[in-house]
């Protein structure tokens, strides 16, 4: 039907619903630009397209198990990701160079005192790279703006601007020691120093300048400064640690066995020998066991023989040493009866004896206590005894009475003779 042909009223009613009908697909539109637009920025934010990114690169021997999109590691986290792969030209002393980014903030724990990329060989070919942090030296990337200055200009502008201006170099004197480092804050007598030192310009940063959304110089050990990117080089260089791949350390493996075989080989041959030495003294001792089966039985029927009590003793002193043994014991207890009571008997006579012997001399003592002179007496009678007797000696009658036999016994005071000379 014409929309003409309808009443104003159905017309009306038909108007507010295509405005209605207009309103939901405006909405439904919006919501769905919406939610695109927040899926695309979620995405965009997980793959770090909002965060700042540091370009670097390495160089290895080959690029088996590396390919672009791999993730690259830190301390177990996935930090950064590979984006390009390519060989080198023939003269290049290096075969192939690795880039990666890496996402912002673990870019800022690599330093120059310790930070280099691990290529980690896995398996089925499979590599992956791993950089580790440091926590000294200077930053290897850097996203504050580098300025080369004259001497000149920088005195200007310290001092219109104290404590601001530091240094993006080491200052190095004519035999390469160390002046100043860099950060080190620019004053008028550090620029006097390195004026003299006739190194001109410097690079310097202000530490009050915004940082920029992206890296703009990376530090380059060969010159000692902050290298500042340019659109042909915008990327800094990493150390590298490669490990071999499996595939090369099974080939040594493998080359290393192969050297081992004939060893194990002859370890096998001598323990094949030594096992047919212990064979054969098995079988010898076998034959000795039999040989010495009728030893055994012997022993087994002595064993029996001994058997009881008093066995060994009937073995070895006859059947009728027992009845000799006990009457010899026999007679030598009747014999110590015997000895024992004479024993007492004589005791008994001895201290009889020891008890008169007391008596005459407790009879002695009395009588000399109660003759004074009877020792002075017995005593005189000694010596005159003696001296009768010595007299009988030299009389002439009775001399030869005393001689005494000749012996071979020289005199006391005889001398001893001497040897013709």
């Amino acid at each position: 039907m014409p929309l003409q042909d309808l009443t104003p009223q159905l017309r009306t009613r038909l108007n507010k619903m295509e405005r209605a009908v207009g309103w939901f697909v405006f909405l439904a539109t919006a919501l769905l630009l919406f939610g695109f637009g927040y899926y695309i920025y979620h995405t965009a934010e997980l793959k770090g397209w909002f965060k700042i990114k540091a370009p670097f690169h390495i160089y290895v021997d080959s690029s088996a198990g590396l390919k672009i999109g791999d993730p690259v590691y830190m301390m177990g986290f996935p930090v950064g990701t590979i984006i390009n792969v390519k060989p080198q030209r023939p003269y290049e002393p290096h075969n192939v160079r690795v880039d990666f980014e890496i996402y912002d903030d673990y870019f800022r724990y690599l330093w120059t005192g310790g930070s280099y990329a691990k290529i980690n060989a896995g398996f089925l070919n499979q590599r992956q790279i791993e950089i580790t942090r440091a926590t000294n030296g200077y930053a290897l990337v850097v996203t504050q703006p580098v300025f080369v200055k004259p001497i000149d200009e920088l005195k200007q502008l310290v001092t219109a601007q104290p404590g601001e201006w530091q240094l993006s170099q080491d200052v190095l004197d004519g035999n390469t020691n160390l002046v100043f480092g860099a950060y080190t804050v620019l004053t008028e007598s550090n620029l006097e120093v390195i004026a003299s030192l006739k190194i001109d310009p410097l690079y310097a940063y202000n530490n009050k300048e915004k940082s920029e959304r992206h890296i703009v110089a990376s530090w380059d050990g060969r010159v000692h400064r902050y290298k500042i990117f340019t659109p042909t080089d915008d990327s800094a260089y990493l150390r590298t640690l490669e490990a071999p791949p499996v595939s090369d350390q099974l080939q040594v493996m493998v080359g290393e066995v192969q050297q081992a075989l004939p060893n194990v080989l002859a370890i096998t041959n001598k323990l094949y020998a030594v096992l047919d030495n212990a064979a054969m003294a098995t079988s010898n001792l076998n034959v000795t066991i039999a040989a010495t089966q009728p030893l055994m039985s012997n022993f087994t029927a002595i064993s029996g023989d001994l058997h009881g009590p008093g066995a060994l003793g009937d073995w070895v002193l006859g059947t009728n040493a027992a009845f000799q043994l006990q009457s010899a014991l026999t007679n030598a207890n009747s014999l110590m009866v015997n000895v024992n009571t004479n024993l007492d008997q004589l005791t008994e006579q001895v201290g009889m004896t020891l008890i008169n012997l007391a008596d005459i001399t407790s009879n002695l003592n009395s009588q000399v206590q109660a003759n004074s002179n009877m020792l002075w007496g017995i005593s005189k009678t000694v010596t005159d005894s003696d001296d009768f007797i010595q007299g009988l000696k030299h009389h002439w009658l009775l001399r030869s009475a005393f001689k005494t036999k000749a012996t071979n016994t020289p005199p006391k005071n005889a001398q001893p003779p001497t040897k013709a000379k």
